[in-house]
């Protein structure tokens, strides 16, 4: 019987890697988690895993925030502590954190296999520090879980031997699919802020290289405001803390913008769903809303999830208002359909199957 580690940080590691725990649990297999503690507290996040009705950490190393060097090596140190005691057979960790970066960076030193789940994603800016980690975790894997082929064509690319390439769809298929059921029994969101189905625009801002640079945070609410003052729907904006600090320090107007507390990740798959038009930098809200049916404008000028533009699903704004507006209104009287390029929802079910049967 094959004992598999899953190692994860960020609460976008939870979410992608909480398929895989489950098909652990319901195939009955020898598995445990070991949480780094990369993002939010012990306490934080076990309310997480509660909510997605997921089993505990075994693990917890609770490094918090630091220097990549610092966050890297801390985790790396904790993680090779519990892989000596535990001896897994494999190592799965799951995307582009500092988290996946030491896990297989620890398992590959101790000759433990490692299989990187959403391997081959490149957004081809090695500013940032997303690529690189994603790009030395694909090289020292040895089973490489590409989410479309468009990944594994990175993949080989890149030299990579296609025998360690598996194309299984994306876990956030799974992902979606399995927790806006566990959303609906719990929430009724836009019941409480008083909004219609396909009756609001839903914005996220967060980056660094966005929020941080004055006149990209200010083009883009200039956006949004016109946006909603043009089509007459609000623009919801759960303002990650961050983004909140800097509309503060840069004396920027949120007027015509409902800004509204962060919010749950249960309870923002059903904003997510039922929005008109997402505007966002984040990469998992462009594949969200791609496998949802909600288009997306990225506030990017690249993206790693090329396939989401290639369906129709999203399109490359940048931070420029007249871009943003435009392409919106692109979008909004295109009311195109499309194929989700990520897969069934059994991506998995489809990695458990490879790593037990091979």
């Amino acid at each position: 019987m094959v004992k598999i580690a899953v190692i994860l940080g960020t609460r976008p590691e939870i979410i992608k890697m909480c398929p895989i725990i489950r098909a652990c649990e319901e195939k009955n297999i020898d598995y445990f988690i070991l949480h780094t503690g990369q993002h939010y507290s012990y306490l934080m996040d076990q309310a997480f895993f509660d909510e997605l009705e997921l089993p505990k950490a075994k693990y917890n190393l609770d490094v918090g925030s630091g220097t990549h060097a610092v966050q890297t090596a801390n985790i790396l140190t904790g993680i090779e502590t519990v892989l000596l005691k535990e001896k897994p057979d494999i190592v799965l960790v799951q995307g582009d954190t500092n988290s996946v970066l030491a896990g297989a960076l620890a398992a590959v030193k101790l000759h433990i296999k490692v299989g990187h789940v959403e391997a081959g994603l490149r957004s081809f800016d090695r500013s940032m520090p997303e690529e690189l980690n994603r790009i030395i975790a694909d090289h020292i894997s040895d089973f490489l879980y590409a989410p479309t082929e468009t990944s594994r064509q990175n993949l080989l690319k890149e030299g990579i031997p296609d025998e360690k390439i598996f194309v299984t769809g994306n876990t956030v298929a799974d992902a979606a699919y399995q927790n806006l059921g566990i959303s609906k029994k719990h929430f009724n969101i836009l019941s409480d802020f008083g909004i219609g189905t396909k009756a609001y625009f839903l914005a996220t801002m967060h980056r660094a290289e966005n929020v941080d640079v004055k006149e990209r945070l200010r083009s883009v609410l200039e956006a949004l405001q016109s946006i909603s003052g043009r089509y007459g729907m609000p623009v919801i904006f759960p303002m990650h803390p961050r983004t909140v600090k800097m509309v503060k320090q840069f004396d920027l107007s949120l007027a015509g913008i409902t800004v509204v507390q962060p919010l749950g990740y249960l309870e923002f798959l059903q904003l997510e769903e039922n929005a008109r038009v997402i505007l966002t930098d984040s990469g998992g809200l462009q594949e969200e809303g791609c496998i949802l049916g909600t288009p997306c404008i990225t506030l990017r000028d690249n993206t790693e999830r090329p396939e989401t533009v290639d369906a129709g699903a999203n399109v490359l704004a940048g931070t420029d208002t007249g871009s943003i507006i435009r392409l919106t209104e692109r979008t909004m009287t295109d009311c195109k359909t499309w194929t989700s390029p990520f897969g069934d929802g059994d991506a998995g079910g489809k990695i458990m199957r490879q790593i037990i049967y091979g």
